[in-house]
């Protein structure tokens, strides 16, 4: 691995690993459910994703930092037949989203509980179909925009792990962080923002389920982007 991989791997993830104490059942679900859903990173990851899964799948799809998991479990629901990749690894969040698996039943979902970078690292070129990048956490403060997962090194890291025509889905409620995304995927050769119009990237992806993110960005006034970005 190269040191400007090394170094962004470090620096991906700067916030909180765990929140309020875990109810009883929340518990027993990262300790017994979780594992068997986990990525084994120390293994090389198959030349073939779709065989991480238990049932056929003809397609593959991450999202990086799901938060309670809303619209991964509704994706997985919605879409029987394509293979998630979750990664999230804030505990609380992780163990919101094992028990609506639990409940529901979905047999498509694999998951990381650490640095995202990492899985990106790990997976094989040209390996992924889609990935969401939905309501990353901002960092407003100017000093903190070296934080935002959108950058350079990590665009080139999507860039390898899409396969050509896979999209890069972001939303954000932050304007100054949609303007940061723009900039960057205008900059990097690999990705073509396919927004033909205004109301392209007002209006949210299609089978959109609202998360509470979104509600919370609503209720004090700040409206959504929502941006695709093919892989060329």
């Amino acid at each position: 691995m190269t040191e400007q991989h090394r170094s962004r791997s470090t620096e991906a993830f700067f916030g909180r690993r765990k929140g309020k104490p875990l109810r009883a059942l929340q518990a027993t679900h990262l300790e017994t459910v979780l594992p068997l859903l986990r990525l084994d990173l120390a293994a090389p990851a198959p030349r073939d994703l779709k065989t991480l899964f238990s049932h056929p799948v003809g397609a593959v799809r991450l999202e990086i930092g799901f938060g309670g998991g809303e619209h991964l479990i509704h994706r997985a629901v919605e879409n029987p037949s394509t293979g998630f990749i979750g990664v999230e690894p804030f505990v609380n969040s992780m163990a919101k989203l094992v028990g609506h698996i639990e409940e529901r039943g979905a047999e498509n979902i694999r998951l990381h509980d650490d640095d995202a970078t990492q899985v990106l690292d790990w997976l094989p070129a040209a390996s992924i179909d889609h990935i969401d990048l939905l309501y990353p956490d901002p960092w407003p403060k100017r000093k903190h925009w070296k934080r935002r997962f959108v950058s350079k090194v990590n665009l080139d890291r999507f860039a390898r792990v899409l396969k050509p025509g896979g999209v890069f889905c972001f939303a954000s409620d932050i304007d100054t962080y949609v303007n940061w995304t723009l900039l960057h995927c205008r900059d990097h050769a690999a990705f073509d923002w396919t927004a033909q119009n205004a109301a392209d990237w007002l209006t949210p992806f299609p089978g959109w389920p609202s998360t509470r993110y979104e509600a919370k960005a609503r209720r004090e006034g700040r409206k959504s982007a929502y941006l695709t970005f093919r892989r060329v």
